[in-house]
């Protein structure tokens, strides 16, 4: 007899990974959080203490010029015996500077495709991404059209230069 049906179903979009084959710009940087597990995949990053060196959460004061970009998985970190990923510092981590990537989301929102994109700067919520103007620093970009399992949706980065 053979197994017909599966209740389990893997989840949607995993927070710092490529929605897509578009076109797209990774940097490496180092992780500028003193704290272990603060930055992780999927956040926005801003220039860090050492700028084009590493990379921050981002905090009041900071503006869209000093977006780096969404924090990409890589093949370097291991879950540890936990089973959890948790970036240390001076870690090196991929920054996308522009493409299409799963992110992280402030709990309560339903993006849209083409809503506009802004990086939380402040609280607890603070490298995560919105649609609320109030929500932050604007980022070049927008929200696409997929949403992920969870705190997980789709958005498009474009060049912050531009």
């Amino acid at each position: 007899m053979a197994q017909l049906s599966y209740a389990y179903q893997a989840p949607r979009g995993a927070p710092g990974s490529l929605l897509d084959i578009s076109p797209y710009r990774i940097d490496s940087r180092a992780n500028g959080e003193k704290q272990t597990g603060k930055l992780k995949y999927g956040m926005g990053a801003v220039r860090g203490s050492s700028p084009g060196s590493n990379v921050a959460l981002p905090y009041s004061g900071v503006d869209a010029s000093h977006f780096e970009g969404v924090v990409m998985t890589g093949l370097t970190t291991e879950m540890d015996i936990d089973g959890e990923v948790a970036l240390r510092e001076f870690a090196t981590v991929g920054v996308l500077r522009y493409g299409s990537a799963w992110v992280r989301i402030v709990d309560g929102i339903d993006p849209e495709y083409g809503d506009p994109l802004y990086l939380v700067d402040s609280g607890s919520d603070a490298g995560l991404f919105t649609n609320d103007p109030s929500g932050g620093i604007a980022v070049n970009g927008r929200f696409g059209r997929e949403r992920g399992t969870g705190l997980v949706h789709s958005v498009d980065i474009y060049d912050q230069g531009a």
